[in-house]
This record gives structure tokens, C-alpha cells and sequence, in this order.
């Protein structure tokens, strides 16, 4: 019963976003195949807004039913505690866990929930979200945390879908009482086999760098190069950036549109 309750919120929330916003969506590099098939992670950096749900915008009916019936959340515990923002969140997969800020038994808790080859966790790498000024709530600069290496050590198959985030302060920044409607989410997205990618830190970092080290660079670096912020949108001139030779993405076709 929980996977129809939980299919049938996202379908209801993605609908009524739909009626308020768009959403402009690029790919960092042509998927190949079936971009939304053999999710094992989905990683969404930039993390600015409780309405960073708006990128469901993005998600065909197919990946929905995924998360009903196989997401594993992990969702500060502060959050959940809140009456309504904690139900609106706990309804958002099929498995909520509660953690803590802390590496103890509730983080145990998630990477146990991923055991199970059919799961797919989604998370915030970063652990808090920015404020206007570009800083978390304590003032400290927004970088992503060593977690995801844990979920990626302990899934090391299937795909990675990274969902880089122009941003929603232009919807709704902490501190907000009330979103902003019609405005535009935008969002790049890349598709990245985990075993490759895990291959590839170590291949460009060389192994002398601590793993956990490896992949919070890697992704803090893409996240900088890819997230379609205002900035980035004005330096580029269009949707994404230039290839260049550094870029840590593949040497295949790159720049089209959802």
C-alpha cells in the first residue's frame, strides 16, 4: 500500500508543479540508452531550497514508480520532526531515514537499506542547504560531504544519475515564507556508470589520495563546472559550458536539450 500512497504523491505534487512552474533541462553528455534505467544513485548538487522537489519536474512517470517502490531518502532529522514539511518529506520515497548530523546508527541504518540490489538512494551530498549569501546556516562554505562515497563503496554498480541545480532562490531561499510562482527550474543532468566512475577517480587522482577525498573533490568540482547557475548561464551563453579538455565528463555529444 505505502508504494501506490507514495507513487500516487509524487505523480500529485509533480502535477501541481507543473501547474506553477517549467523547468529547462540539459544534458551534460547524450545518455546512452534509457537515461532513467539501472538507477542505483541520484545525487542532486546545489542544494539552495526545501523546494529543491521542483526537479521531480524533470522525472517521467516510470522513474516515480522507481521511488515508490525502491527509494531510500536520507533526511536530516530536524526536518522530519517538523509536523507538515515532515510529512511532505517522509512521503516522498519508500524509505525516509531519519539521520542525524553525526556518523552513527542512523547512518548505518541508510547504507543498510541499500543492500538490496533493486534500491536506488537519493541524496544531497552537501548535507545543508546555501543561504543568499552563498554560505550554509553556521556560515560555512558549502561542500559536499564524504556520505555519498560510503553509498557509492557500498553500491559500486549500476548507474549515478547527478542532477546539478541552477538554484531556486529565485523561488524560495531559507528564510521564505512562500514560494515564488512561475518562475523557471533549471536543472543539467548527467548519467555516469558507478564502476566507471569509481575506475576514473582513481586513474586521474592516482591512488594516493584517501577514496573519500577522491569523490567529494570530483563531485564539488562538478558541481562548480556543470550547475546552471545565473553566473554560469551568463559565462556560458547558453545552456551548458564548452567542452574543454579537463572536463570530467565523456568525449561524447554533449548539449541537448530535455
Amino acid at each position: 500500500m505505502r508504494r501506490i500512497f507514495v507513487f500516487t504523491f509524487l505523480s500529485l505534487i509533480r502535477l501541481i508543479a507543473r501547474l506553477f512552474f517549467r523547468i529547462r533541462v540539459s544534458w551534460v553528455a547524450h545518455p546512452e540508452g534509457d537515461p532513467w534505467a539501472g538507477l542505483r544513485v541520484v545525487c542532486l548538487l546545489h542544494h539552495t531550497s526545501l523546494f529543491d522537489w521542483l526537479q521531480i519536474l524533470a522525472a517521467p512517470p516510470r522513474f516515480l514508480w522507481r521511488v515508490a517502490c525502491h527509494g531510500v531518502v536520507p533526511a536530516a532529522d530536524k526536518t522530519l520532526d517538523r509536523p507538515v514539511v515532515g510529512f511532505f518529506f517522509r512521503s516522498l520515497a519508500a524509505h525516509v531515514v531519519s539521520i542525524t548530523r553525526e556518523r552513527d546508527h542512523t547512518w548505518r541504518e541508510v547504507l543498510a537499506k541499500i543492500t538490496d540490489g533493486d534500491s536506488m538512494v537519493l541524496i544531497l551530498p552537501e548535507g545543508r542547504m546555501m543561504r543568499r549569501n552563498g554560505l550554509d546556516s553556521k556560515g560555512q562554505p558549502m561542500t559536499v560531504r564524504g556520505g555519498i562515497a560510503d553509498i557509492l563503496e557500498a553500491t559500486t554498480t549500476g548507474r549515478m544519475l547527478l542532477a546539478y541545480s541552477g538554484g531556486l532562490h529565485h523561488i524560495q531561499a531559507p528564510g521564505d515564507r512562500w514560494p515564488r510562482l512561475f518562475r523557471t527550474v533549471w536543472l543539467n543532468l548527467e548519467t555516469v556508470e558507478i564502476a566507471d566512475y569509481l575506475n576514473g577517480l582513481a586513474a586521474r587522482r592516482g591512488a594516493g589520495v584517501a577514496f573519500k577525498r577522491q569523490v567529494v573533490d570530483d563531485l564539488a568540482r562538478r558541481r562548480d563546472a556543470f550547475c546552471p547557475t545565473p553566473e554560469n548561464r551568463k559565462e556560458w551563453g547558453g545552456p551548458l559550458p564548452p567542452r574543454t579538455a579537463d572536463d570530467p565528463v565523456p568525449a561524447s555529444a554533449r548539449d541537448r536539450p530535455a
